[in-house]
């Protein structure tokens, strides 16, 4: 198990990042630089879970999961021994125009503790203050995904809601689930589309 000291042995131990979000058992913040060596675990989870599940993902490189660590575009949280438990990350579409909170990740041992919601409200509130304008989408095949976006106040739409940006869906080729996405012409997949559309957005 990845803790946070092993993570970032031989490094100085940086004061804890502003944005914290703490209780008795999890401690979740905005990543950072001192945050990268967990990258490569992070990606080895979400695969590792993505299979035991039998659903698809679109897969991301430790470079691309560190890149949004250091662009201050992502957060992850540790237990009360300081051992990595979760992570999320955030995606800009459209220029701007759509936001994703991608790659929710729960270590196994600590699925069900309400950590995974805990991660969700504190991405989510990063979105909102980096992106106030943007409209925010998810794709997922998890009930309590959905459960947790419905809270925070997305509603399900059809695909045609969402961003129209190639570079999106060239992410999903790599999901096991493509050639369906492919051949009903991104019309709708497994994955259930879920919107968060910001007041004044909505008001336009």
């Amino acid at each position: 198990m990845r803790t946070y000291a092993s993570a970032v042995a031989l490094q100085p131990i940086a004061s804890v990042p502003s944005m914290e979000t703490s209780n008795n058992a999890f401690t979740v913040v905005v990543a950072t630089e001192e945050h990268t060596p967990f990258a490569q675990h992070i990606c080895d989870e979400m695969e590792s879970s993505a299979k035991a599940r039998g659903t698809g993902i679109a897969k991301r490189s430790p470079d691309y999961v560190a890149l949004k660590m250091r662009e201050g575009k992502a957060v992850i949280a540790f237990d009360g021994e300081g051992n990595w438990a979760g992570f999320c990350y955030i995606e800009t579409w459209g220029h701007g125009e759509y936001v994703a909170n991608s790659g929710l990740i729960v270590s196994p041992h600590l699925r069900k503790s309400g950590l995974a919601k805990r991660i969700k409200q504190k991405v989510f509130e990063l979105s909102r203050t980096k992106y106030p304008e943007a409209k925010i989408f998810g794709l997922t095949t998890a009930l309590a995904v959905m459960k947790i976006n419905s809270d925070l106040g997305y509603r399900p739409v059809t695909y045609s809601e969402l961003t129209k940006d190639e570079e999106f869906w060239k992410g999903c080729r790599s999901c096991v689930n493509f050639d369906i996405l492919t051949a009903k012409n991104r019309s709708n997949c497994l994955c259930t589309a879920m919107l968060f559309v910001p007041p004044k957005a909505d008001n336009e």
